[in-house]
């Protein structure tokens, strides 16, 4: 069993910055998928970034230039660095890994994703 443990979480000004770390259980962190999405009250969860394991990166269209996704294999952690926060950013953020191979699904698809932390929230005030 994968386990994803989130935290960096909290309560920040517009324009301030914040990281986000996820750490992951488990020997064959190398070989995971990883990516982090959010879900913002009464909106559905949304694709965020994503590291796959040989670091390609791919963000979404309104955090690309403010959000940065690094992945340390050595401490099995992956990393969200967030830069210019706006209200609009205000969420629960979850890191997420794909351990299975050979999938179908495309990097921005939940479904990619067999394992999921628990979130950590992130508020952005005005």
């Amino acid at each position: 069993q994968v386990q994803l443990l989130e935290s960096g979480g909290g309560l920040v000004q517009a324009g301030d910055s914040l990281r986000l770390s996820c750490v992951v259980s488990g020997r064959t962190f190398s070989m995971y998928d990883m990516a982090w999405f959010r879900q913002a009250p009464g909106k559905e969860r949304e694709f965020v970034a994503a590291v796959d394991v040989i670091r390609r990166t791919n963000l979404a269209d309104n955090v690309r230039g403010r959000f940065t996704i690094t992945r340390d294999n050595a401490k099995n952690t992956v990393f969200l660095q967030m830069n210019s926060l706006n209200a609009e950013d205000t969420a629960v953020y979850y890191c997420a890994a794909d351990t299975r191979r050979g999938g179908v699904y495309v990097y921005y698809t939940a479904l990619k994703y067999d394992f999921w932390g628990q979130g950590t929230q992130v508020t952005v005030s005005p």
